[in-house]
């Protein structure tokens, strides 16, 4: 790989205003394709789910997937966007082996949802608000493999294989106006805004939204203006970026790039760009410039879409809450901080928590299990929190056993073990391992004398006013009852037993 210059972070600010665009590119969770009745089922044969429609085979016509239509009209209401009264699809062509058409259905001068705006959120507590130029319906590509290369793309490889499943599915593009006035804030405010609109796809309930499998990713496109002028400099497009911390160091890198480059005297090219997650660096792709024609015009075999006004009225009432005011609500009822509830956010736990406290458990012992003890799980094992094979009901179950003193919170932490080790629901792992608290006072008082008669020196300490070293005993105690004892009942005995006032 070609190293790249790099002007510093902070001298490239000194001199340029960034400015961003970013298109989010949604693919939509229906059942069936945007023009045909094709499954959009993950991981199934390649090219078994095709037909002559998203084959693009001559006589073939296509038919809106009208849930693809409504899942469009609520993202642009949740976006603040005006909704079509009426918009068309359009033909956008060009060639790519994984187009089996030669064209895109997409929609170009007259999208369904336009001129709205989103308000994210920064890790201080701002909020920068992000103009929405448009959101418009359109059909994934299919997946091409590069076979002989070295990096698993095309340059170097003996040959390619297609598969066309993907092509045809739904997806939503949303493209923002110009990002202007974030200066050396330009990447958190591009992390924050694709977080963001990852909540809100994710509580509308149109997509899943797993950047990692390619449900949704991000194209970023930057350029730099000195300071003091209006006129934008010459863009780059780092194309398909899959993951929020890439977002963030696309938009950094492409700063300082460009920066080295307008510094050296050089010139920017208008170009797509590959990002590669190894070293948060970028490379060329190909050659974009203004006078790219992809000879778009009214798609001839599809009718216009014109949503009623009652229609839209409708779906705007249906909305769900939106994820920053539900944040707010929440934060406000947990009685947490802002740098707490952002770690929430950012272990991905919110849904998690509120599951378990819709089960029973209050809402801090169900963040104290989910962000301690199985997060801790979810890193050790490089998974998410919501890929744990534990449930928000069991983990309110074991916050209740706690609750209950039938465990502590050693053996609660053996529960959860066993419950992500599959070995049965919290009860049964309680009963499989014989993990429930010693609370028969007759067994404990029996574990304290012996406690007190093999610590005699110990035990004189605590009566001489030292009650401190009742600690000592207590720890003989919960040893003798391998951690299944009462802490705080073993030394309520010890003192008793000892003449000694807590």
């Amino acid at each position: 790989m070609t190293v790249i210059d790099l002007e510093s972070y902070e001298d490239a600010l000194a001199t340029y205003d960034p400015v961003m665009g970013l298109e989010v590119h949604v693919e939509l969770g229906t059942r069936t394709k945007m023009f045909c009745g094709c499954s959009t089922e993950l991981k199934q044969d390649a090219n078994s789910q095709t037909c002559p429609v998203c084959l693009g085979l001559p006589g073939a016509l296509p038919v809106v997937n009208e849930i693809g239509v409504e899942s469009a009209i609520k993202i642009g209401l949740a976006l603040n966007c005006e909704i079509a009264e009426w918009c068309r699809f359009a033909r956008k062509n060009y060639f790519y082996p994984d187009m089996p058409k030669n064209f895109q259905t997409s929609q170009y001068d007259e999208p369904i949802a336009f001129d709205g705006y989103l308000d994210v959120q920064l890790e201080d507590g701002e909020i920068f608000r992000v103009q929405i130029e448009r959101a418009h319906m359109e059909e994934d590509t299919g997946k091409s493999t590069h076979v002989g290369g070295a990096t698993g793309r095309i340059h170097g490889a003996s040959h390619s294989l297609l598969d066309y499943n993907r092509a045809g599915i739904p997806l939503i593009e949303i493209v923002t106006k110009p990002i202007e006035g974030a200066g050396a804030r330009a990447p958190e405010v591009a992390k924050a805004y694709v977080a963001e609109l990852r909540e809100l796809i994710k509580a509308l309930g149109v997509s899943e939204a797993r950047m990692e499998m390619g449900q949704m990713r991000c194209d970023v496109n930057l350029s730099l203006r000195p300071h003091g002028t209006e006129k934008f400099g010459t863009r780059s497009e780092t194309k398909n970026v899959n993951s929020l911390r890439s977002v963030e160091r696309a938009a950094r890198f492409e700063i300082q790039r460009h920066a080295a480059v307008l510094n050296a005297g050089g010139t920017i090219v208008q170009e797509t760009r590959h990002f590669h997650e190894e070293d948060g660096s970028t490379t060329a792709g190909r050659i974009k410039d203004n006078a790219e024609d992809y000879r778009y015009f009214p798609e001839p075999d599809l009718v216009p879409v014109a949503p009623s006004r009652d229609w839209v009225e409708e779906l705007r009432k249906g909305l769900p809450e939106l994820p920053r005011l539900r944040r707010k609500r929440l934060k406000e009822e947990w009685g947490v901080n802002e740098h707490d509830m952002q770690s929430i956010l950012n272990a991905g736990a919110v849904d998690l928590i509120v599951a378990t406290t819709d089960a029973g458990a209050p809402s801090d012992q169900a963040r104290k299990w989910w962000m301690g003890e199985l997060a801790r799980n979810a890193n050790e094992t490089s998974r998410s929190l919501d890929e744990l094979p534990v449930t928000p009901a069991q983990v309110a179950r074991v916050a209740e056993l706690v609750a209950a003193g039938d465990l502590n919170d050693k053996l609660a932490r053996q529960v959860l073990e066993g419950v992500l080790a599959g070995e049965g629901d919290p009860d049964t792992v309680v009963e499989k391992r014989g993990l429930k608290v010693v609370s028969d006072e007759g067994a404990l008082g029996t574990a304290v004398d012996e406690a007190i008669a093999s610590n005699a020196a110990i035990a004189d300490k605590i009566r001489g006013g030292k009650v401190a070293a009742a600690g000592a005993l207590v720890g003989a105690v919960m040893k003798a009852t391998r951690g299944q004892a009462d802490a705080a009942r073993v030394r309520e005995l010890i003192l008793e037993k000892l003449g000694v006032e807590g």
